[in-house]
This record gives C-alpha cells, structure tokens and sequence, in this order.
C-alpha cells in the first residue's frame, strides 16, 4: 500500500469516527434533554413560590441572546436569579465602580453582584438556573457539553478565535465549566474552551460529564 493510499484510509476512519462521535453525541443530547425536560416545571412552580415570598412577581424565566455554532445567534432559557433589569443595574453599578469593572473585565463575573437575588444566590450555587437550557438541547441550538455560549462580542471583547471556539454547539457544561470555572480568568478560561474544541471525543465527554456532576454536588467554584 503506498503512502496515498495509507494517508486516504486514516482520513476515512478519522472521518468515520468524527460522524459516528456525532450521532452519539446527538443521541445523548436528545435523550438528556428529555429527561431534564420533566423536572422544569415542578421546579417552576416551587421558584416562582420562593419569588413570590420574596415580593418578587416578575416571570421566573430569563431569556437572552448567545452566540451558538458557526456564530448564529440564538435565545438561550434560564431560570431568573438577578433582579429585574439586570443589565441596567449591571452598568449603573459597573460605571460607579472601578473595582468592580476591573473584576468584570477580567472574568465576566462579579464576586458580590448586586444583582443576584436571594433565591438566585441557591438555584446559582445548585446549578438550577441553568435546567431550562435543556429546551435548547432539544431544539439543538446546544449540546449536553461545549463551550458555554457568549453574548454577541464577547468573544471579540477578549480577543477570542471564532474559528476555534464557534466550531461546535455551545453546551450545558463543558472542560471550563468543570474546571475551575469562576475561579478562572477570561484568558484561561478561554484556553480550556479551546482545549476541549480541540479534543473533542467520547473519553474527554465522560470525562466532563463525571467531573461536572462531582462540582455540583460539591458545590465547588459555583458563584
């Protein structure tokens, strides 16, 4: 067999394997996110009681433009954990705080955010809010594991590779968001996004899927 040849039958199998790694990836998005999907309005109902309690009657639900594969943009479900007009309150509190734009700018996130409520605070530390992102599972704007997805210019604000990190659906959780996640700045989490595009495969899947749900139930680096 010469060289042509051999170089022709690993390109197959490589591409064989890619197709066959999608369809199950596929499979077990579908088949997660049907399960996910029985337990978003028992939790519904409870969130939107504690709210209630609180004083807060606005919808429990948040929705919120994010950039999927190949850059297309999408609306993305999570339960509400901020206050209403989050985004408002973000760059008032950002425009009268140095320190505070300083954090964001490096991670994305606020060690004390103002705008987290009190229920917010539990279903962030539990990882509840993100449950109504199995509907995009479903839809297939998102996948069980990837990248997470950005605001439009994000990526763009930080210096991000498009190429790189838009290759695949965005995802539930991913290698970021099992490995040290908040507690990781925009730069190195960027490089763990990327790391996962770049490695994609069943082995690093599982990997991902057991090291996230150790993190939840640990309740480590959830903020």
């Amino acid at each position: 067999m010469n060289g042509e040849a051999v170089v022709l039958e690993r390109s197959e199998s490589k591409s064989l394997s890619l197709l066959l790694y999608k369809v199950i990836k596929r499979l077990f998005d579908i088949i997660c996110a049907l399960i996910g999907m029985v337990f978003i309005i028992p939790i519904a109902l409870i969130l939107k009681i504690c709210y209630m309690c609180t004083g807060d009657f606005s919808s429990i639900f948040y929705t919120q433009k994010r950039v999927g594969k190949n850059g297309k943009i999408f609306k993305l479900f999570k339960f509400r954990s901020m206050v209403k007009n989050a985004d408002k309150k973000l760059n008032e509190y950002l425009k009268n705080n140095k320190e505070a734009k300083k954090e964001w700018d490096k991670y994305q996130k606020l060690s004390n955010d103002p705008r987290i409520t009190k229920v917010g605070k539990i279903i962030r530390k539990l990882s509840i809010d993100e449950v109504p992102q199995f509907i995009n599972v479903l839809k297939g704007d998102m996948s069980m594991i990837g990248p997470r997805p950005l605001v439009p210019g994000e990526l763009d604000a930080h210096n991000g590779d498009h190429s790189i990190y838009e290759a695949v659906k965005p995802g539930i959780t991913g290698w970021w968001g099992c490995n040290g996640r908040s507690n990781t700045d925009y730069e190195e989490r960027l490089e763990l996004e990327y790391y996962y595009v770049k490695h994609r495969g069943i082995k690093l899947d599982i990997k991902c899927i057991f090291k996230t749900i150790t993190s939840v139930l640990s309740g480590k680096d959830a903020k």
